[in-house]
């Protein structure tokens, strides 16, 4: 008879723990989230090109935001858009812009374009959106930008 109340309570305070969790947003923990409800990446100053997981093709239209703060000067912490006095000298990915600045790619060889606190781009080829600060040594960075990232498809017109 014990065994059979302990169960019954331990079954009721299981539904209730669902019943909370589902209410204070942890749907996710019982169902798949759509994409749109997954956090922003996060684009770390330390690290080399980093892959947004977003595959692009040609002619899409990306637009890019950009905000937090990470170091790219000993001491200083910035935002994307880089450091308001350096500029990058010609061993960094994009010379003559800001030192500091968030940069982005499309594919492994892709040319590097300006992001800096947002952009919007159509795509010159397909691959995957890479980012990253511009800058030559990263071992010395600290932080990270977030971003989000919105890309429409262009559709191809019907030919006659």
């Amino acid at each position: 008879m014990r065994t059979r109340i302990l169960a019954g309570i331990l079954g009721i305070l299981g539904l209730l723990l669902l019943h909370t969790l589902w209410l204070v947003g942890g749907r996710a923990l019982i169902f798949p989230t759509s994409h749109e409800h997954l956090n922003f990446p996060r684009i770390y100053a330390y690290r080399d090109w980093q892959s947004t997981g977003i595959w692009v093709e040609p002619g899409d239209r990306i637009a890019i935001r950009a905000w937090g703060r990470w170091m790219y000067t000993p001491g200083e912490y910035h935002g994307p858009e880089g450091h308001p006095k350096y500029r990058a000298p010609r061993v960094y990915p994009i010379p003559g812009v800001p030192g500091g600045i968030l940069i982005g790619r499309i594919g492994e060889r892709g040319r590097p374009f300006v992001v800096g606190k947002g952009r919007v781009i159509y795509a010159p080829r397909a691959g995957i959106l890479y980012l990253r600060i511009n800058d030559d040594i990263l071992s010395d960075n600290d932080g990270y930008v977030e971003v989000e990232i919105r890309v429409t498809r262009v559709t191809p017109t019907p030919s006659p």
